[in-house]
């Protein structure tokens, strides 16, 4: 559970007696103030104040929440009440009903909504303030029978739910039975007295459940509705929610309570209600996208209950109402600036707008609207950066469905949220959950899926759903979350309680694979093969611009020539990071690193060294040719060298294995291909067929003879603490020839490309350093091997030397390291470590989890870098490092190099760049101009 953050504003109201105001009329409230009113409210107060067609109503502001939650018996605040009763009046008067009164009754809406939107995660509550009384002025008010029964079992159930706790089980078992005794399928069938007897039997629902009859004083339901959408903040569902997307309470803390007069889209065919957006959330494409029902309430669409039509269609149904929906379209997307989300109802010929936020899209649709609206003068180029969060560009790095693939769909459904992706069919949401922490890719596949399944989707690939629309809660959360979903796939009939769909005459079991298109709605058995992403024009032109404001450089780790050319179509501009242990492990490498591990004298070590150095000075050539003229930072040895032999036990198991092998009788007849088994994977060359004779058992012998010198090298090599012990640095100076062989590799690189002109700019570093002298030592190699190939090629290799910053000592070093060094790249994964003594992969999969739940830790420091501890050496560094060498260039090359709140922290340090992954390069990229963005904005305050 999410600590619950009191301000201490709330903690002082606790305490006062003199009335504070909590409650806020929509003509009143400050439109800008969402921490207050929560974005929902202040929303309304702006509509209402600009002039469009709200309902009038009322907010309870969200430092009441706070105050209640704070207190110890869980009552509201001193002068809620009050306030709400005075606010109350003032709705009467507006729409010309009374709460609670007998002839014509004002029903409202009680809603949730916090400084962020937060789409389902809180509790909403319809039509309250209907008891017998009410009820029947209704009816005499109406004349619509139909409707006010309607209106009556929705209110009881979701009360019921919301207020009472009652499971949603129980009204779903009567209404059911209802719907069956009266022969239909879906709840437009329901006569009104099929309707009345459903609203009786909720009532004995909720009597049974609770021990208690329904409330039927309205300021009684009122305060307990109020309650019940305050309690729903610190609710699983939110909480999750929360944590999911990293809301903190400074970004969003309690929710606010909206307190809006009813109007209903329920009430004949000249009512409807829907939701819509300003543009298409799923492309970006400028034009009105949205879902209605006519005859309905908007939990009916959101929820998936019966599948909506297209606004389109509202065209020809509803002529008048259509265009009017255009313009409103039109008005809050040039009032707000941006793409909107927004609900409206049409109550018997007049259109009212209910709610309006800035749309949830995935980044496709967040990047071309971005660039239209900047190109429609409706943003500037800053603002369209600034309104895409850098990690949503993530989205489109996904792979998306091979077009040759041959599938034949076995349904079609909406193309809610695109994407593709692949899992075994997964009925409830606790159960992808437990399958997705268990690392297996899964589906949810739901009937509709409700708030309450917000775990399973952040442990799904994707979500299917065979009833909803576009707008539906599968639609909007998968969106957001960036992950496909298909909706609406009508063909499907789910079967939760055995655990399976049926699709005509196939039947999918829960395990079996499935893959969903969200971009075309197909859906198919089994996996179909994926391809990479293409960047559209917009994307491309979209960090351009970012470019052109960034401070940063963003560079990418690469260890290859393909890594190398493939980090440029991201818009790499350099390389921060090359490993050249990376290049030792390729399958014809290895042997030779072998030999010379298992050297017993420098000649030895140095003729299997003289082997590897025309290939290393091939795989630098290379590299560098792809990234001329941009710079390549290539790092010298950095693991321990007993990573490329094989483990100890797995020796001793080969070695037992060929010892049995020898002592086999002759004449086994599949001699031969353990054999050539066995030889293939000791790289001793390819093996003839022969018969079991004096050459097999003298091969085997070798075999027995090398695999036992291996075992001896692991056991001379074993160290307690390898990540602390003989690596980077201090095996260059203990075998100075390995070192050397990757200097001169790169040098002799670099003099052949100067020498037909070619602009290539490497750059040696020095990884695990903690001294100067470490430093000085190493550059004498360096000084020693350019002498030699600037004689041997008549040209002086340019490049720079450097080092890692991944030791404290070295932090604290950093004035006399920048006496030998051009550069400084801090690895950050290696000093996280090291700073907080913790082991990356025991403390993942161990402790790290608990910190972040009981918040000892609020991120995970192996993934956002940790400002306050290893932040602060980096500052030291940088500081002491400059103020020897003024121009010295600094970077990061750790796994934090690609994430959006270490960006930004590296920017604010006066960083040169940051390297990180290439997919990460276009986050990175954003995140840099974000930094250089709000560091402009913050200046100008």
């Amino acid at each position: 559970m999410q600590t619950l953050e009191i301000t201490p504003a709330a903690e002082e109201l606790l305490l006062e007696d003199a009335p504070h105001q909590f409650v806020f009329s929509f003509h009143e409230g400050n439109g800008k103030n969402k921490q207050l009113l929560g974005g929902k409210g202040a929303n309304l107060c702006e509509m209402t104040q600009i002039g469009l067609n709200v309902p009038p109503g009322f907010v309870i502001s969200t430092e009441a929440c706070l105050t209640y939650l704070a207190s110890a018996d869980k009552s509201l605040p001193a002068g809620v009440i009050d306030q709400v009763v005075e606010n109350m009046k003032a709705v009467e008067i507006a729409t010309g009903k009374k709460f609670g009164d007998a002839e014509n009754p004002l029903l409202v809406s009680v809603r949730s909504g916090s400084a962020l939107s937060m789409p389902g995660m809180m509790d909403t509550i319809l039509n309250l303030g209907l008891n017998e009384d009410t009820l029947q002025g209704l009816l005499n008010h109406t004349k619509n029978e139909r409707f006010v029964f309607d209106a009556y079992r929705r209110f009881i159930q979701l009360f019921g739910k919301v207020a009472l706790g009652v499971p949603d089980a129980k009204f779903d078992e009567v209404f059911e039975a209802q719907k069956h005794k009266a022969g239909v399928k879906v709840d437009i069938g329901l006569s009104a007295a099929d309707l009345k007897e459903i609203s009786r039997l909720f009532l004995q629902v909720v009597k049974d459940v609770t021990g208690k009859p329904f409330p039927t004083d309205v300021y009684e339901q009122l305060e307990i509705a109020i309650k019940a959408v305050f309690n729903s903040w610190t609710g699983k569902r939110a909480v999750d929610y929360r944590r999911e997307f990293n809301i903190t309470p400074q970004m969003a803390n309690g929710t606010a309570v909206n307190v809006v007069a009813m109007v209903f889209g329920n009430m004949g065919n000249d009512s409807a209600t829907g939701v819509a957006f300003t543009r298409d959330p799923g492309t970006g494409e400028n034009i009105f996208f949205g879902e209605y029902l006519v005859n309905a309430q908007g939990e009916d669409v959101v929820a998936g209950i019966r599948t909506p039509k297209a606004v389109i269609e509202l065209k020809t149904e509803m002529p008048s109402l259509y265009q009017q929906l255009e313009e409103l379209r039109s008005k809050l997307e040039t009032h707000y600036k941006e793409v909107q989300d927004f609900e409206f109802t049409i109550e018997k010929g007049v259109l009212y707008c209910l709610q309006t936020r800035n749309g949830k899209m995935n980044a496709t649709a967040m990047v071309r609207t971005s660039v239209e609206m900047a190109k429609d003068n409706i943003l500037s180029k800053n603002e369209a950066l600034l309104r895409i969060k850098p990690d949503m560009l993530e989205q489109l790095l996904h792979p998306r469905l091979d077009s040759l693939h041959k599938s034949i769909p076995l349904a079609q459904g909406l193309p809610a949220s695109p994407g593709a992706a692949s899992g075994v069919c997964v009925f409830d949401a606790d159960r992808a959950e437990l399958l997705g922490r268990a690392v297996e890719k899964v589906i949810l596949v739901r009937e509709e899926t409700k708030p309450e399944d917000i775990h399973g989707f952040f442990a799904s690939q994707g979500i299917l759903t065979s009833r909803g629309g576009k707008t539906s809660h599968a639609a909007v959360v998968a969106r957001g979350m960036g992950k496909p979903c298909v909706a609406g796939a009508e063909g499907i009939e789910v079967d939760v309680k055995l655990r399976q769909a049926r699709i005509g005459e196939k039947t999918l079991h829960e395990g079996d694979y499935i893959t969903i298109d969200g971009g075309t709605g197909y859906v198919y058995q089994g996996v179909i093969p994926t391809v990479d992403p293409t960047f559209s024009d917009e994307l491309k032109l979209l960090l351009t611009w970012a470019d052109e404001v960034a401070k940063l450089k963003v560079f990418a780790n690469a260890d290859d020539p393909d890594a190398a050319k493939k980090a440029l179509t991201y818009g790499a501009m350099g390389i921060g990071l090359c490993r050249t242990e990376r290049m030792f492990n390729a399958s014809e490498r290895l042997p030779i690193v072998v030999e010379m591990i298992l050297a017993n004298t420098e000649e030895e070590r140095k003729a299997a060294l003289d082997k590897l150095l025309p290939i290393q000075r091939q795989d630098f050539k290379d590299i560098l040719l792809a990234m001329a003229p941009r710079p390549v930072t290539i790092r010298l040895l950095d693991p321990p060298i007993h990573e490329f032999l094989p483990g100890e036990d797995e020796l001793k198991e080969e070695l037992i294995h060929l010892r049995h092998l020898k002592d086999t009788a002759a004449g086994v007849s599949n001699l031969t291909n353990s054999l050539r088994l066995l030889h293939a994977e000791n790289s001793m060359g390819a093996l003839t067929a022969f018969p079991f004779n004096d050459k097999g058992v003298e091969l085997i012998d070798q075999a027995i003879v090398k695999k036992e010198q291996m075992l001896k090298k692991v056991h001379e090599l074993h160290e307690v603490n390898p990540m602390l012990g003989h690596r980077g640095v201090r095996l260059g100076l203990t075998f100075p020839e390995i070192y050397k062989m990757q200097i001169r590799a790169v040098l002799e690189a670099t003099a052949e490309c100067q020498k037909v002109h070619i602009d290539v700019r490497p750059e040696i570093m020095v990884p695990q350093v903690c001294t100067a002298e470490e430093l000085v030592r190493v550059k004498a190699y360096v000084e020693e091997i350019k002498a030699e190939v600037q004689a041997q090629h008549n040209v002086t290799p340019v490049f720079k030397f450097g080092t890692m910053i991944e030791v404290v000592r070295a932090c604290m070093e950093a004035g006399e390291l920048a006496k030998e060094a051009a550069f400084f790249s801090f690895g950050t994964n290696d000093l996280t470590q090291a700073t907080f003594s913790f082991s990356r992969e025991d403390a993942e999969n161990k402790f790290l989890p608990l910190y972040a739940e009981k918040n000892i830790l609020h991120d995970n420091p192996f993934e956002v870098l940790d400002t306050n501890g290893v932040g602060k050496l980096m500052k030291v560094a940088v500081e002491w490092g400059r103020k020897e060498k003024p121009d010295l260039k600094i970077g990061i090359c750790g796994e934090h190099g690609g994430q959006p709140d270490s960006i930004r922290f590296c920017h604010q340090l006066g960083l040169n760049y940051v390297s990180c992954s290439g997919p990460r390069v276009p986050v990175a990229r954003l995140a840099a101009a974000h930094a250089s963005l709000g560091e402009a904005k913050n200046a100008s305050l």
